[in-house]
């Protein structure tokens, strides 16, 4: 692993404005403290709308050579955040434009998947409650009702019965479009993946209904269990479709991929995230802690893919925008 040193002066990006600000805060002052541990000289930036002056400013002041991106969501997981980076020319950590705005878009990934022949669960976008009405009949229940464009589980809402869905509808539309997906019965897993490699996979337990807001940063009943309790070659299965998941989408650097594992054993993939939490109850640095990777390893290896010529490329990107 190189000198901290060598990596510059290092932009830390946080905040935002999204849906999932309180959690880029916490994650972002995960990595600080790790980079600052590990000897990197870092510069904090508390990201909002009408960043644009102070950033230009202070890299005009005193260039930096790298950002590191833990921004969550709209406006930092979404490319725009990213445009900024590229047209400040200040290289920067994880997927590129293109790939964070696909990324981003739940119902772009399910159209790439399928179209290569990758297996997630049925799924409709509708813009009515008469829409919704109509896709339940076609998907039955339980259904997953979901923003299109939200993380964290923002918005999403499991329904078990007919009457439930104008309110998890209802909500699901003040985040934007709204998409309905096929419940899957069975377990929840995620693979995490580091410069195009997967890391051990997860079972994720919690006495929710899903592995919603709550069970990801704030409840202490939900049980990580690693290893996940696959035999080696299920696990392995899982992980090469999560690679190949990732390189559709056009990741790169790091991220996460979420799955559901059906009662049978088939694999569906739910969504993917190309700047997953760094927080006390994330799931990349408990995978990495499994592979015998500590915190500061971690973000030093997160900070070397800013440098896009040594980390490994993403395939299909092209193919991916093709399919928009």
């Amino acid at each position: 692993m190189r000198d901290p040193k060598a990596f510059g002066r290092v932009l830390l990006l946080m905040g935002g404005w999204s849906s999932e600000r309180a959690v880029s805060l916490k994650s972002g002052a995960t990595v600080l403290a790790a980079l600052e541990r590990a000897g990197v000289d870092v510069t904090v930036m508390d990201i909002d709308r009408h960043c644009i002056s102070a950033l230009v400013a202070a890299h005009a002041a005193r260039p930096f050579a790298r950002a590191f991106i833990i921004l969550h969501g709209r406006g930092g997981e979404d490319g725009r955040i990213q445009a900024l980076l590229e047209l400040l020319d200040i290289p920067y950590t994880g997927t590129d434009v293109a790939g964070s705005a696909i990324g981003m878009d739940k119902l772009a990934c399910k159209r790439i998947w399928r179209g290569e022949g990758l297996p997630t669960p049925p799924w409709a976008l509708v813009d009515t409650l008469a829409e919704a009405n109509a896709a339940l009949k076609e998907l039955g229940l339980p259904v997953m009702v979901k923003p299109v464009a939200e993380g964290s589980s923002v918005g999403v809402a499991k329904v078990d019965r007919a009457e439930d869905l104008a309110a998890a509808f209802a909500e699901a539309q003040r985040y934007g479009s709204v998409m309905m997906e096929r419940f899957v019965r069975g377990g929840e897993y995620t693979v995490a993946i580091l410069n195009g490699q997967p890391l051990p996979a997860i079972l994720l337990a919690t006495p929710h209904a899903f592995y919603d807001y709550n069970a990801k940063y704030l409840a202490d009943d939900t049980e990580y269990r690693i290893p996940c309790g696959l035999d080696p070659a299920q696990e392995a299965q899982m992980k090469e479709i999560a690679v190949r998941a990732f390189d559709l989408i056009g990741g790169s650097g790091w991220g996460r991929v979420d799955f559901m594992r059906d009662e049978a054993g088939h694999n569906w993939l739910i969504e993917v995230n190309t700047v997953p939490g760094m927080t006390d109850h994330s799931l990349v640095p408990m995978a990495a802690r499994a592979a015998g990777i500590d915190i500061e390893s971690l973000c030093l290896q997160i900070l070397g893919t800013a440098d896009k010529s040594e980390s490994k490329p993403a395939r299909g990107a092209d193919d991916a925008l093709g399919q928009l």
